[in-house]
């Protein structure tokens, strides 16, 4: 693809127009006139202020130039120009409009989803007073104190006017108001990015050299504490050595926070125009100073490395297939800096924001300031700061998870998808529900790059992919110094209850080797893919369960937070002291989440020290980094953890992994169920005996230690599974031998949505084929925050070009919608569903 142009030829006396990508659900760009003033500065790729419907203003971006005004509509102006060079690459609006198509949603919403908040203007409410207002007669004395402080001050926020009035009620003041025209409300506009600034202190020109600066000290000799903070500012900054360094100054908090430094004196200084202040814009991500290493493969791992850059000779798209603990990272280490020493751009993706934390501390140690990290548990400005980091040229590899396809990468050499397999490249919410991975690939198509996918356990379609030669294929079969695989053990949790050797939801050999492991002083990890304290409450007299009032799920417990907890709408319910039903006072949990866990090891293990690692315990930004440091220093005994901690952490003296609720994952109703579960299974395991002098226990609880997918799990079986996995896919039907689009229609009654759904259903299956369309179906929750839901499957041989049928699938859609009866119906489109 050669990228689109994003400059464009104006010529004078000729009325401009610009098609704008507005960040709201609409199908098309949408058309706005160009200011004169700003026509020979307006460029594609530029963000631009402009209203659109009632008292509305939005940042769109612009995708075209040209001189055709609508024709639907009269073209309003673009109210003001925010970039003087295009933060929006060609290549990026491309990739929107082409994701708009494939993931069938409008480009407005790849937009929003794409530019960070920091890179949208945001507008807020603002009141000031009324010159013409006449009547005070009119005014309440709360009015009367509230128009008295507006007068005071240009405008106000109603936030800053209830502060300094000290009221509650200002909203409604400001209404009375209004409607008496007191005052003025308006929106003003400002943009969200704010670049961090750090205020310095620096000797004022006229004494910088080292005759200036002893001449100075010497008149001080009256002022002994302003001539201690003049030597204490030259013991930082050598003036008199070097007049240049004066020039950069030093931050004004190191004087400020020294105690030896008279504060009064420093101001006094400042004052007589011997010292100065000024700001200075600053990087957020500040130089961690970690030592430079240079990374050495091993003879297998070079091998590997010799073969991947072979295979890209001829493939773009290679798949390393490398056991855990097998050393990835570093050919992906070495595959970067040859990238990088060819003046490419890289892209590392990684599945979990837990993931990046432990490996950016390795990528920086080698690659240092180069390396820019984007993810969403980073403010908005610090997501500004590498998005233009990466368009200066500052930013030459960036490390991210699935939201980094969206940087304006323009001179991609490689992207690397590690951990391929994971499900959490997968967005599900909000539109445009794409895969990372596909995307990623589509982008390195268009920019001539190579991409290299890395897993332990490859999703069946990528390893098809491999073995049908379509993708190139490397193996990675051995851990990195001689480290051996763990032992798995399967324990029958089944004859465990039987023989009463349970205790709670611990078998008899799990607390033994938990016990072990304390008393050797190694650390073991326990995995539980059910965050909370238990899936639900239940009454034992009359069975009542607790459930959402708006989603058809039960609610599940959090004790710390003493409350009852829907994980998909949100909403909150307290404990109850007794059955809401019938009264009973025997109410007990039913089943179990890692915080339940955590709860019954402290009991067992008093002395223990016990970390708990899920979305709970992960919601504030350096949560992550926080507990796998401590875990990383010997600080936690056992950490307990959802699947954030199955996704490549290294951890050296981990010697033990506990795996519960193995047969869930097995039998849950989903034609991916077997390989997902093999994939978490192994990749969890993977986490024990990563050291050659030990090897790694793995002890897994399950009903039935006789299930095909457990035995591949005991023998490291990959290949075995792919190619049951494979005939299955074939036979019925599935990925990767057919694409499948899920259709999901909504609607606050039951009845209206079933019906939409059939509706749908019937025009699909005319020209489609009843063997393509399937549903409409009941999903596994039936209703989410008030809304019924019904499924329609569409599945696509891979010979049928997809392209014609999203256009027909969208008509059909638009079709059904326009109908007034169902225009409260949503219907929302996921291509290559999970």
């Amino acid at each position: 693809m050669q990228p689109l142009p994003l400059t464009f030829d104006f010529a004078e006396e000729t009325t401009y127009f610009a098609d704008l990508i507005l960040p709201v659900p609409i199908p098309r760009m949408f058309t706005y006139r160009v200011p004169r003033d700003m026509v020979e500065r307006l460029k594609v790729g530029a963000r631009v202020i402009v209203p659109f419907g009632k008292n509305r203003v939005y940042t769109a971006v612009v995708g075209r130039i040209h001189h055709q005004p609508p024709s639907n509509y009269q073209a309003k102006y673009i109210l003001e120009l925010l970039d003087e060079y295009p933060l929006v690459t060609a290549y990026q609006l491309e990739l929107f409009s082409w994701m708009a198509e494939y993931y069938l949603c409008n480009i407005g919403e790849v937009l929003n989803v794409a530019l960070p908040s920091g890179l949208k203007i945001t507008s807020q409410s603002k009141v000031q007073y009324n010159p013409d207002f006449d009547y005070p007669e009119l005014l309440t004395d709360g009015e009367t104190r509230l128009l008295d402080e507006l007068k005071k001050h240009s405008a106000l926020s109603y936030e800053e006017l209830g502060r300094l009035v000290g009221e509650t009620n200002v909203p409604t003041t400001i209404k009375s108001l209004v409607g008496k025209r007191a005052v003025i409300v308006f929106d003003e506009v400002r943009e969200k990015y704010v670049p961090k600034m750090v205020r310095k202190v620096r000797l004022t020109t006229r004494y910088e050299t080292r005759e200036q600066v002893l001449a100075l000290i010497n008149t001080l000799e009256k002022s002994p504490k302003q001539q201690e903070v003049v030597m204490k500012y030259l013991s930082y900054v050598p003036v008199q050595n070097n007049p240049i360094l004066n020039r950069k100054g030093l931050d004004k908090t190191v004087l400020n926070q020294d105690d030896e430094v008279s504060q009064s004196s420093l101001q006094t200084l400042i004052k007589n125009q011997i010292f100065e202040t000024f700001e200075v814009i600053v990087p957020r991500f500040g130089d961690d100073d970690l030592p430079n290493v240079e990374v050495k493969l091993t003879e297998v791992q070079q091998r590997a490395c010799n073969e991947v850059l072979s295979q890209f000779n001829e493939k773009d798209i290679v798949l390393l297939h490398g056991i855990t603990g097998s050393g990835k990272t570093e050919v992906y280490i070495n595959l970067i800096q040859t990238a990088l020493e060819s003046g490419s751009q890289v892209l590392y993706l990684l599945p979990e924001i837990a993931l990046t934390t432990q490996i950016v501390v390795r990528l920086k140690k080698v690659f240092g300031d180069k390396l820019g990290i984007y993810h969403s548990k980073f403010s908005d400005n610090e997501r500004v700061e590498v998005w233009k980091g990466i368009v200066d040229g500052q930013y030459q590899f960036v490390v991210g998870v699935r939201s980094a396809v969206f940087l304006p990468f323009d001179n991609l050499g490689l992207i690397i998808v590690d951990e391929e397999h994971e499900t959490s490249y997968k967005q599900h919410d909000p539109a445009p529900r794409y895969h990372a991975r596909d995307v990623a690939m589509m982008i390195a198509h268009w920019q001539k790059a190579k991409v290299l996918l890395g897993s332990a356990t490859p999703s069946i379609e990528s390893y098809y992919h491999a073995q049908q030669g379509r993708y190139g294929l490397v193996e990675l079969l051995e851990r990195y110094g001689d480290a051996m695989l763990p032992d798995i053990v399967l324990v029958n949790t089944r004859i465990e209850k039987q023989q009463k050797k349970m205790k709670n939801e611990f078998s008899s050999v799990l607390l033994e080797h938990l016990q072990h492991n304390l008393e050797r002083k190694e650390q073991s990890i326990l995995f539980q893919n059910r965050r909370g304290y238990s899936p639900y409450l239940q009454c034992e007299d009359c069975e009542w369960t607790s459930r959402c009032p708006n989603c058809d799920v039960s609610l599940t417990y959090h004790m710390r937070a003493a409350e009852l907890r829907c994980h998909y709408c949100g909403h909150k319910d307290p404990v109850p002291k007794s059955c809401p039903a019938c009264g009973s006072f025997k109410v007990r949990t039913i089943g179990f989440g890692t915080e339940k866990l955590e709860d019954q090891l402290q009991i067992v293990f008093p002395e223990a020290r016990i970390q708990r690692m899920d979305l709970d315990t992960t919601r504030a930004k350096n949560a992550y980094q926080q507990i796998i440091s401590e875990f990383e220093g010997g600080n936690v005994d056992i950490l307990v953890g959802t699947q954030m901690i199955s996704k490549g952490l290294d951890f050296g003296n981990v010697s033990l992994v506990g795996i519960f609720d193995a047969d869930r994952m097995i039998h849950y109703p989903e034609f991916r169920a077997i390989e997902r579960a093999f994939q978490m299974i192994t990749q969890v395991s993977g986490r024990a005996g990563r050291r050659a002098d030990r090897r790694g226990k793995v002890l897994i609880q399950t009903t039935n230690p006789q299930q095909a997918v457990l035995l591949r799990v005991l023998e490291n079986d990959y290949k075995g599974l792919f190619e049951e996995e494979i005939v299955e896919r074939q036979n019925f039907n599935y990925p990767p031998f057919s694409r499948l689009i899920k259709l999901t229609v909504r609607h606050t009654e039951q009845n209206i949505s079933q019906q939409a759904a059939q509706r749908l259903v019937d025009q699909l299956t005319e020209k489609l084929g009843e063997a393509r369309v399937l549903g409409p179906e009941v999903p596994l929750v039936e209703r989410i925050r008030n809304q019924f839901l019904y499924t329609v499957l569409i599945k696509l041989e891979r010979s049928i070009s997809p392209k014609a049928v999203k256009v027909f699938i969208l008509e059909k859609i638009n079709e059904l919608l326009s109908d007034k009866g169902l225009k409260a119906v949503t219907i929302v489109a996921d291509v290559d569903c999970l």
